[in-house]
């Protein structure tokens, strides 16, 4: 949010020579325009009041609609994206910007669309927008607007408005699209098509409007990772609009001051005695901690109940992470191969001279998964790369996982580490196995039980906590995807062991990750006596 501020203060002092200019007129005209519709919910509804914007609302609307470029008068932003957690006005906001675009905005044909993944979140803001309709008479005798049953409609223009589930036809033309709660779709594909569809207007705008959610392999967790870099300055992009309210890695969820950082619209359209109610509640039993944090802190938890705390392991990523820097270091290896179409990982864990563990992984997959598995788009963004970044996942030929590549990797790790130990699970790695040790590599047997996995599961979510795990898996890396997935099993002696909600949650690297420490916890235990010499009693 500081950084979409300072981006507009600067964007103000720019001169002349700068294609864009702030119209304060358009700028007020949307503003106003919004505050002539009704509420169509709770108390104001009941009241009969009309909308009346906070200055975060006049903020985005202002941007939006008032930058506008010195010659053509079109409007500067294309592309919008607001994320705010849940019950601050996110459908208030939205359908006046509906109504607007589909008669204020001086667009013959306007199309204007609410799209989402089921008919249910398609009406979340097409079904406001209608009743405001309905309730100003005076809009729809001013521009003329019809209104259906499921539709509303400018007969003079030509224009429409409505609701799309998935994707619209080839012949949509949208010059306004609503994506409501992108976080909740799969895949990009009505973001896309919207996008794609609008090549033929002036000034169109796709207006996506979130939570956080619980996919962070989702295309929305990646569409908010490009805002955050374009709002850092990593890259330039004049025509997008974002902004972002949650916490910070460094803040403490658990205060007060962390709802009202979070909430833009705490004391009016949600409650801060609410918010300290689900604050409390969350507290107190940690199987409610997830939803709270993704729902009124905004904050991306994959998993329900996730085990790691992954703004911690945000925090332990370097961008500037090198393997060749490891290269000549103590090094233990650990294989998860899984079934012959999954994901298959190999982790490499070096003890650093400071205590930390440095860790990075080779991920494999085969072709035909990468093609038609659960959450194939994903992966081919891992195989591939997208936006500059290079592969994170290794596709292998065929149908199934290719165990010589593997090996071969390993070997070329065996050359440029000094590898004390190759940790495995006995599942599915008999021949690779057999191969490793015909070399003379030291291979240990890690058989998958709570009594195995407990403890080196611990110490790894207590490292990555105090900042002891350093990696180089930026926030859409695989590992990152398959960390937030863990989630824990505990059994009658608290023993903890890594589990997964439903399968498409892939938590191989993770699994080799502990596995991969129950080594090290092995080797760094130092013999009492050493340490301490011989008590006498």
């Amino acid at each position: 949010m500081r950084l979409a501020c300072a981006r507009f203060l600067s964007d103000l002092a720019r001169d002349a020579d700068w294609p864009y200019e702030l119209d304060a007129a358009e700028a007020e005209r949307v503003c106003e325009f919004t505050e002539l519709m009704p509420h169509t919910k709770g108390k104001w509804a009941q009241k009969k009041e009309l909308i009346r914007l906070e200055p975060w609302q006049s903020f985005i609307l202002v941007n939006v609609f008032g930058w506008r470029h010195r010659i053509t008068r079109l409007r500067r932003f294309r592309t919008v994206l607001i994320v705010v957690p849940r019950k601050n006005g996110k459908s208030a906001l939205s359908a006046p910007v509906g109504l607007f675009m589909l008669a204020a905005d001086h667009e013959a044909g306007a199309e204007v669309y609410c799209g989402a993944t089921s008919k249910k979140q398609a009406w979340e803001v097409f079904r406001p927008a209608r009743e405001m309709a309905l309730k100003t008479p005076d809009f729809r005798s001013f521009y003329g607007v019809g209104v259906n049953a499921s539709n509303l409609h400018v007969i003079s223009t030509g224009s429409r408005f409505e609701p799309v589930i998935g994707k619209p036809g080839d012949g949509a033309s949208p010059s306004c699209a609503i994506v409501d709660e992108y976080h909740e779709h799969d895949t990009s594909d009505l973001w896309d098509t919207m996008l794609t569809g609008m090549g033929a207007r002036d000034q169109p705008i796709l207006w996506g409007i979130t939570t956080a959610g619980s996919n962070i392999a989702c295309p929305c967790y990646d569409e908010i990772q490009t805002g955050r870099k374009m709002l850092q300055g990593i890259f330039v992009d004049d025509e997008r609009f974002f902004v972002e309210w949650t916490i910070d890695p460094e803040d403490d969820w658990t205060t007060i001051e962390a709802l009202r950082k979070a909430n833009p619209n705490i004391g009016v359209s949600v409650q801060e005695e609410f918010l300290i109610a689900r604050q409390t509640a969350a507290i107190r039993n940690p199987r409610l901690q997830s939803t709270f944090k993704t729902k009124h802190l905004n904050l991306w938890v994959n998993a329900r109940n996730a085990f790691f705390n992954m703004q911690s392991w945000a925090s332990c990523y370097d961008p500037a992470f090198s393997e060749e820097a490891l290269h000549g270091r103590r090094a233990v290896l650990a294989m998860d191969l899984a079934s012959r179409r999954d994901i298959a990982a190999l982790q490499v864990l070096v003890p650093l001279a400071d205590g930390r563990i440095a860790t990075f992984g080779r991920y494999y997959l085969p072709e035909a998964a990468v093609e038609n598995a659960d959450g194939a788009e994903h992966y081919r963004g891992w195989a591939y790369g997208e936006e500059g970044r290079p592969p994170s996942l290794i596709v292998t030929d065929g149908e199934i996982t290719d165990f010589e590549r593997i090996e071969a990797d390993i070997d070329l790790l065996r050359t440029q580490f000094v590898v004390d130990e190759i940790v495995f699970d006995p599942a599915q790695a008999a021949y690779l196995v057999t191969r490793l040790m015909s070399k003379g590599a030291n291979v240990i047997q890690f058989d998958q039980n709570a009594r195995n996995y407990s403890e080196p599961m611990k110490q790894v979510d207590a490292e990555i906590y105090a900042g002891r795990i350093v990696h180089g898996c930026g926030p859409t890396h695989p590992m990152t995807w398959m960390m937030s997935n863990v989630e824990a099993r505990v059994d009658a002696k608290e023993q903890v062991f890594p589990r997964k909600s439903e399968g498409k949650n892939k938590i191989d690297g993770p699994v080799a990750l502990i596995m991969g420490r129950s080594r090290l916890l092995v080797d760094d235990g130092a013999s009492v006596y050493e340490e301490r010499g011989i008590m006498v009693l």
